[in-house]
């Protein structure tokens, strides 16, 4: 299979798998917004927290995906798969361990998180009804890196869209059938994702027993997993980290202003989805090639896709220019908050190539597994956005303040883990080949 083709087959099901999370939550909203306002404020409350819990761990995705992807490449599959298996036993552990922890402290995370008044009962309740389902969503990540180790995105992909699907019945079933209100909206989530959970440990399980890997858990390998995610770890929290710094600024900018930042960060998000699936395609094929001593193949693949990312931002930043006016139009009813986006989206569209460049090779070092080097570049990159940010507080309210707010997360931000990406991947430091 030439480049392109392995691309493209990574990458095309990948960003409709990506695609699949944010639809559920969108399902979500529209079936407990028919109950009402305040149910639907506790479910911003609770899904947020449990989104958060989950993304903090994509760090079980990431790592299996480098690690099986270099013993795929080695020609050690076996090994592969039961590293693969481990990394899912870590992630049940893990899912169950921070469920406990949080179900004591769930009402005072959803107070912090801003939820009080008639609105804390609903987020408690949709919080505590899906912490069961937390510990089988983290198995379905770590499955999934290990099925993209092996090259298949087509996998994830099935897993993910039945799994909405599952989720849309299930909560009209609970919600409206069984008249559970909002903690319905909870069960069928968890039970959809813990039924994705399955079905995924399922098809590993059924994958590597043919091969006679080791199946049940092994303290060893799961130390070596936790191990390797623990620097991606490090590197996602930096990532949030400068995520709620953005909020909290966008948040001092008035109802109108913070409105607008909503709808252009939900703009960017989903342009970022088909990136990320680039940087996806790029975590296994680097991985694979370095699994099988080919430096020089690395080296290559890694300009051939970081010019396909820097096209695709380009394009999609050209679109989302020429776009924003509708885009503002189709979002808001509020004239000054469709005038705010459509000025956001010029900053969005003008940096989206830079974002391309940034998002690649963030998965070219993840697939390396340079996961320690990712740490410090978030460290650093997260020291030096913190003050550019938080300059917007001292400048006029509205959309000057949001100029200033996107200006230094679209160049400051991204152009510091430019800076600090760009200069790993000139250097051989992360080509560590073979096993």
């Amino acid at each position: 299979m030439n480049l392109t083709r392995r691309i493209l087959s990574l990458a095309v099901p990948a960003f409709a798998a990506l695609l699949a999370q944010p639809l559920m939550v969108l399902a979500d909203t529209w079936i407990v917004g028919r109950l009402g306002t305040l149910q639907l404020a506790g479910l911003g409350v609770g899904s947020g927290l449990l989104l958060t819990a989950v993304g903090l761990c994509i760090f079980l995705a990431y790592g299996s995906t480098s690690v099986v992807g270099r013993y795929v490449g080695a020609g050690e599959r076996r090994r592969g798969l039961e590293l693969g298996i481990q990394a899912m036993w870590l992630a049940f552990a893990i899912g169950a361990v921070v469920a406990v922890v949080m179900w004591p402290l769930v009402p005072w995370l959803c107070a912090a998180l801003g939820a009080s008044g008639d609105v804390l009962p609903y987020a408690v309740t949709y919080l505590r009804w899906s912490l069961p389902g937390l510990p089988l969503m983290l198995v379905t990540l770590a499955a999934t890196g290990t099925f993209r180790g092996f090259s298949d995105a087509r996998t994830p992909l099935a897993l993910s869209v039945s799994a909405a699907a599952a989720n849309f019945v299930l909560n009209l079933g609970f919600v409206f059938g069984l008249q559970l209100g909002i903690a319905g909206a909870a069960l069928g989530t968890a039970v959809a994702e813990s039924g994705m959970g399955l079905t995924a440990a399922w098809l590993v399980w059924r994958r590597a027993r043919p091969t006679g890997a080791r199946l049940a858990p092994h303290w060893g390998d799961m130390a070596m997993s936790l191990g390797i995610g623990f620097p991606l770890w490090l590197r996602t929290v930096t990532l949030r980290a400068a995520l709620l710094i953005t909020t909290y600024v966008a948040a001092r900018q008035g109802a109108e202003a913070l409105a607008a930042h909503v709808i252009a960060m939900n703009v960017w998000n989903l342009l970022a989805y088909a990136l990320d699936a680039l940087a996806i395609a790029g975590q296994t094929i680097i991985a694979t090639a370095l699994g099988a001593g080919d430096r020089s193949g690395a080296r290559h693949f890694t300009r051939v896709m970081t010019r396909w990312s820097v096209g695709a931002g380009a394009v999609l930043g050209l679109a989302a220019i020429v776009l924003r006016g509708p885009i503002a139009w189709l979002f808001s009813t509020d004239d000054a908050v469709r005038g705010i986006v459509a000025s956001l989206l010029l900053v969005v569209g003008a940096t989206l190539a830079l974002a391309g460049y940034v998002y690649l090779l963030d998965g070219v070092l993840i697939g390396a597994g340079d996961g320690a080097y990712l740490a410090k570049a978030g460290l650093i990159t997260l020291v030096v956005y913190a003050p550019l940010a938080l300059i917007a507080l001292l400048l006029p309210t509205g959309l000057p303040a949001l100029l200033w707010l996107w200006g230094s997360f679209t160049l400051g931000f991204m152009g510091a883990r430019a800076v600090t990406l760009g200069l790993r991947a000139r250097g051989d430091g992360w080509m560590k080949s073979g096993l």
